[in-house]
């Protein structure tokens, strides 16, 4: 596994590249649907693969661990296997499901006591037995394992939280260098930039994972609440310590927005529920702004549902259909929303390479930001 740099802007930090792994490469900057459990909720593989042109999906070490457990997956012969995905699947380690659990968690030097949210039997999570799991699931980028701060947080409890990811993160090296993988192909290790929203530790914890030399890097604790300008503020900062000939991943993040402002800052790589999550809800992003498709506006109108989208649902169904199925909760309306938004987004990522590539990234993002912004 390896990263190549191809091009850098001038204006920018933007970067085009691509990441090498058994499975396929990757081309940067790329944005990576969210399969939690296995499945993008709504899509199946072959419209994944040919009609939303993924490079790379997500799956979760905490919702696969649960369900449909590691006995399940290993005898598939892997995630890649049980789901039929056939390029790279990238899982979290279940640090941000840990946050997202705090009614229900205990956390100490050791590990992470937590309770299941299917049935409540408890469960305990240490740095090496996530990367046992992650090594039986079988992703080709694992990540390690982190507490995810709240926002906003204490910067006391900041520090003391970033230091312990710091040492938990040894223990996941220590353990991922003493393990093979088990289906035959290389997996890679991300370390995670904590530090919350002040600078001074977002700095350390920088330089501490750019020490480790890892295969590539991920920048996490954001997109958690905090304003725009401190999201920007704190990935411009990081992605300004992290080596440049790694990939950056800026975990959870986000709108179409933050997605063209943080490419400009130096990320590569992103992951987001929203394309889903908005579309089944009758959001829907396109280049011109967001469409609430309930409204009552798209009643009768009966054009495409995007005339500029890529994906074959933007052009076969219109408005006025995609209105009736989503107002009915009917589980079409959800599928056609999430093709086409996780379809824009991939084609938004593939069309701010191209721009890169061009010399043109600066002024097409200034050109886009505005217009993504509008509600239609």
């Amino acid at each position: 596994m390896h990263f190549e740099l191809i091009h850098s802007d001038e204006k920018t930090k933007a970067r085009a590249g691509k990441f090498h792994t058994d499975h396929g490469v990757i081309e940067t900057p790329i944005f990576m649907p969210v399969g939690t459990a296995g499945t993008v909720k709504g899509v199946h593989q072959h419209e994944l693969n040919e009609d939303i042109q993924a490079q790379i999906i997500l799956g979760n070490t905490y919702h696969l661990y649960l369900r449909p457990g590691l006995d399940v997956i290993e005898g598939a012969g892997g995630l890649h296997k049980f789901n039929g995905w056939s390029k790279p699947i990238l899982t979290d380690s279940g640090g941000y499901q840990v946050y997202s659990l705090a009614g229900s968690r205990k956390i100490k030097e050791e590990g992470v006591r937590f309770q299941s949210h299917i049935n409540g039997s408890y469960h305990f999570f240490t740095p090496e037995g996530v990367m046992d799991i992650q090594r039986t699931i079988g992703a080709d980028i694992i990540m390690a394992f982190d507490e995810c701060t709240p926002y906003p947080c204490d910067y006391n409890y900041a520090k003391k939280s970033m230091h312990m990811t710091h040492r938990w993160l040894q223990r996941c090296m220590t353990r991922f260098n003493e393990t093979d993988p088990k289906y035959g192909y290389q997996q890679a290790l991300f370390p995670i930039v904590q530090g919350s929203t002040y600078k001074d530790l977002r700095t350390e914890s920088a330089e501490t994972i750019a020490s480790h030399n890892a295969v590539g890097n991920a920048i996490g604790g954001l997109s958690v609440g905090e304003p725009d300008e401190d999201l920007y503020g704190m990935t411009d900062l990081v992605c300004s310590i992290l080596p440049k000939d790694k990939p950056r991943y800026l975990m959870g993040v986000g709108t179409p927005q933050n997605l063209l402002e943080c490419i400009a800052l130096g990320v590569d790589m992103f992951d987001c529920v929203m394309p889903t999550r908005n579309a089944r809800h009758g959001l829907l992003f396109t280049s011109e702004g967001t469409i609430n498709i309930k409204n009552e506006k798209w009643e009768k109108d009966y054009s495409p549902l995007d005339e500029n989208g890529t994906s074959y649902v933007d052009t076969f169904y219109t408005k006025a259909y995609v209105r009736h199925l989503i107002k009915a909760n009917e589980l079409l309306g959800a599928q056609i929303a999430s093709i086409h938004n996780l379809a824009f987004y991939l084609s938004l990522v593939k069309e701010a390479r191209k721009q890169i590539l061009n010399g043109t990234f600066a002024t097409w993002k200034d050109q886009m930001i505005p217009k993504l912004g509008r509600r239609l």
